[in-house]
């Protein structure tokens, strides 16, 4: 993991195109830190859009039982790696004009995958913070609360049915994200000046 405290440290992406995975359990930031990204001219692809689409294919109501439940199907069908294999049009797209940021990689395979596809061109950022203050974000907010139960079932399957833990522990940076939005965005800003 590299030091984001150090302004000076560069990453070389040999002159190409990077991709930057946002990951971290729900709550954490991610949506917000892509939004800092996408500022700095990032094209920001969320993976979460196949579950919007899958569950409105269905003609489903948007909620965390009917996302569950795509999310789940979409794994059946495709395995593991489902997200980043269905998303992988998009990602090479993107890359042939501009720098990407990937909102919400969650699995280990979906890592692996990207990171056979794309080797030293992609870079992870974990955004981290404590399941109180996650949990209580989630409760709060506008689109798809959720209740402090159904936040903690859904960190419990992310870790033990998603394998979602491996790319957070693998992450190249971690944003910690447990104080005010002020430290965020100069976090953020940070890794953004690092990786160019």
């Amino acid at each position: 993991m590299l030091d984001i405290s150090n302004p000076d440290v560069t990453v070389s992406s040999e002159g190409n195109n990077i991709i930057v995975a946002l990951v971290g359990m729900p709550g954490a930031g991610k949506s917000e830190v892509s939004r800092i990204f996408e500022q700095s001219q990032f094209t920001k692809i969320r993976f979460g859009d196949i579950t919007d689409e899958e569950v409105k294919k269905r003609g489903l109501p948007l909620n965390e039982e009917n996302e569950r439940i795509a999310r789940e199907l979409l794994r059946r069908e495709h395995g593991m790696a489902a997200y980043a294999m269905l998303n992988l049009a998009r990602i090479e797209t993107s890359l042939k004009s501009t720098d990407v940021v990937i909102d919400g990689l969650y699995s280990w395979e979906e890592f692996k995958f990207l990171k056979d596809k794309f080797r030293s061109a992609l870079h992870t950022v974990a955004v981290w913070a404590p399941p109180s203050q996650r949990y209580k974000r989630l409760t709060g907010r506008s689109v798809r609360p959720l209740t402090q139960e159904q936040a903690q079932a859904r960190d419990f399957a992310e870790i033990e049915n998603v394998n979602k833990g491996g790319p957070i522990a693998m992450a190249d940076y971690v944003i910690k994200n447990d104080t005010y939005l002020e430290s965020l965005i100069e976090q953020t800003k940070c890794i953004i000046r690092s990786l160019r």
